[in-house]
């Protein structure tokens, strides 16, 4: 009776090594819900394809990874003095920091010395990261200092088009600053991208940190199903629900697994911008004023409604005559955002 992910083992295993053959220097990426997966399942599949380096997107996944990875452990967000602190039990000098200020970068290594860091450069982003001078000012600073500088970090948008212009003018900018390290750390450029910077930049040592293409890469491998829970006949005008709504028509109500605890129902702002998405974004408008909203349950091959908002942990769906109507403990397909979504089980087959 649950939100389940099924994954095809053979097939995304198999996915992972190609991918990782492919992608010289590869740092997966953990954090968060791990995708879907979980951190934890996702260290021990690093560990697996046999990486040195495993990024984490906060301290506190550090916990979660460390004893499941026993290489290197790179956080992706800044360290700050404030509340960014090495979990008890973590081998300190297994965690390589990002530092993106200089007064971050003073505070650290007064506070330990010997701490390894990466410093991030601003990119078109323009989320965290040092200017050019303040990469040069860090060199000058980091001179004097036992501090492991172990590269630099570009982190670049996912928006279309080429990053490779403003990629080479930010790695002539490290060049610059003449900082004791040949690494890159980057992230969201293609393949193509990365195979051009490495010739035009031979003597650096480029390490891509992906995610979503190495743990989402081939969706064919992952299913998401529901549990039918309930069903119930009704007629035009029968009340049903938390709010008392009426069925619009005669039909069905399936009770189904999978709620607001578990992401369903849930979204983020959309970032597609195009007059495509912009139409379909004022039609949902238009369902949600009438009290039709589209759910990502599916039956026979069709996206059902929410008969109301998704409950916590369960979801009433509309099913009018005609379809198939699924009965109790059957499972049914759904649409999900992984990274998003809290699967209630996860099986490996």
């Amino acid at each position: 009776m649950s939100l389940t992910l099924t994954v095809d083992g053979e097939r995304w295993r198999r996915h992972l090594r190609t991918f990782a053959d492919a992608t010289p220097g590869l740092v997966p990426v953990a954090k968060g819900n791990g995708y879907g997966f979980r951190v934890g399942r996702l260290a021990r599949r690093a560990a697996w394809l046999g990486v040195d380096t495993l990024a984490v997107g906060t301290y506190d996944e550090l916990a979660e990874v460390y004893q499941r990875f026993d290489g290197d452990l790179l956080v992706l967000t800044p360290w700050r003095p404030t509340c960014h602190e090495v979990p008890d039990g973590v081998p300190a000098r297994r965690v390589i920091h990002t530092v993106s200020r200089l007064s971050d970068l003073l505070a650290l290594i007064d506070r330990d010395p010997g701490a390894r860091i990466v410093l991030e450069r601003m990119t078109s982003m323009r989320r965290h990261g040092m200017s050019a001078d303040e990469l040069r000012t860090a060199a000058r600073l980091l001179d004097r200092r036992p501090a492991r500088v172990e590269g630099v970090a570009l982190h670049l948008p996912l928006a279309g088009g080429t990053h490779l212009t403003e990629v080479m003018r930010l790695v002539n900018d490290v060049v610059a600053a003449e900082l004791p390290t040949r690494t890159l750390w980057v992230s969201h450029l293609t393949p193509r991208e990365l195979a051009s910077l490495r010739t035009s930049y031979a003597d650096f040592e480029v390490r891509p940190r992906i995610g979503t293409d190495l743990w989402l890469g081939d969706r064919e491998a992952l299913r998401v199903t529901a549990t039918v829970l309930d069903v119930h006949e009704v007629e035009r005008g029968d009340v049903f629900g938390y709010r008392g709504r009426t069925a619009p028509k005669a039909g069905h109500i399936l009770v189904v697994s999978g709620g607001t605890a578990q992401g369903i129902g849930l979204e983020a702002p959309i970032g597609d911008h195009s007059l495509r998405a912009r139409a379909a974004t004022l039609a949902r408008g238009g369902m949600d004023a009438v009290g039709f909203v589209r759910s990502p349950f599916t039956v026979d091959g069709k996206a059902r409604l929410f008969a109301e908002p998704p409950h916590m942990q369960a979801s009433m769906l509309f099913l009018p005559h005609g379809p198939r109507v699924p009965q109790v403990g059957d499972e049914i397909a759904v649409r999900v955002r992984h990274t998003a979504t809290d699967f209630d089980r996860i099986v490996v087959t």
